[in-house]
């Protein structure tokens, strides 16, 4: 990882707080992407609106993020959102950032863990407007990738095994932040926050519903769950992306079940 988009990222955040890393982020990595194809084709040509283009490639700052600059930017979300979810009890566990800690190394190396989990340590001595953070991160991100956040998320909420009223109230709002539907935050907390009616509200659907709607709910569940949306975020968010999709399985399977399907 380049050292203009943590740099950006932190004047960002020491100037505007938690938006403002992310805001820096990525305007650390659009100006890496633009020295790298500097470095990478000779006699580039740099117009007045700041866009380069030539015969090998080409570059504009209005274009799409590359996977590798969605992977960094999901890791600062995943940063600035989790400092909500860790104090959301009143309390700062070990374990809950060593879950964080746990996705910094599987995705980034053991390299960038000490320094995302310093940026962490300052997020968390602030105060994460949600609303403000959420409506970037829903303006920059896919609804498949802010799915998949919210997951994780979820994940910090019960690494401590004690998945707390507190947690799932800040889980909400930051699922409506991000621009999730109510239907699929709820999905995504049943697969941990257990209830008796968590297999149902994982598949998005009531108790009282039919043997058909039941199979109809797990058809849509899988189509808009898969792994293969959140391919370009990188294998190990695919992985976890898998994990979430089994979940999915396991709550049809229990529904089956107990109705003899």
């Amino acid at each position: 990882m380049g050292a203009f988009k943590w740099i950006f990222g932190f004047l960002g955040w020491v100037t505007w707080g938690p938006i403002g890393a992310i805001l820096g982020y990525v305007s650390g990595a659009a100006i890496e992407r633009s020295i790298e194809n500097v470095k990478q084709i000779s006699g580039a040509g740099t117009s007045d609106s700041g866009q380069y283009s030539s015969q090998r490639g080409s570059y504009s700052g209005t274009r799409g993020y590359s996977a590798s600059e969605q992977r960094n930017s999901f890791l600062v979300s995943l940063l600035v959102l989790s400092s909500a979810v860790i104090k959301a009890d009143g309390k700062t566990l070990q374990s809950e950032i060593d879950v964080v800690k746990d996705f910094i190394r599987r995705n980034f190396g053991e390299s960038a863990v000490s320094e995302s989990v310093r940026m962490l340590q300052r997020i968390l001595s602030q105060e994460v407007i949600i609303y403000s953070v959420g409506g970037q991160i829903a303006a920059n991100m896919n609804y498949s990738q802010r799915l998949q956040l919210f997951h994780y998320l979820t994940q910090i909420a019960r690494a401590d095994g004690d998945f707390s009223k507190a947690e799932k109230s800040v889980l909400e709002a930051i699922a409506s932040a991000i621009g999730l539907t109510s239907s699929d935050a709820a999905s995504v907390i049943s697969m941990y926050y257990k209830d008796t009616q968590s297999a149902y509200s994982v598949l998005e659907i009531a108790p009282s519903a039919t043997n058909d709607e039941v199979k109809a709910a797990y058809r849509r569940m899988a189509m808009k769950n898969h792994p293969d949306k959140v391919a370009t975020l990188g294998p190990e968010v695919q992985k976890a992306a898998e994990e979430k999709f089994r979940k999915i399985q396991e709550a049809y399977e229990t529904i089956k079940k107990e109705r003899g399907m």
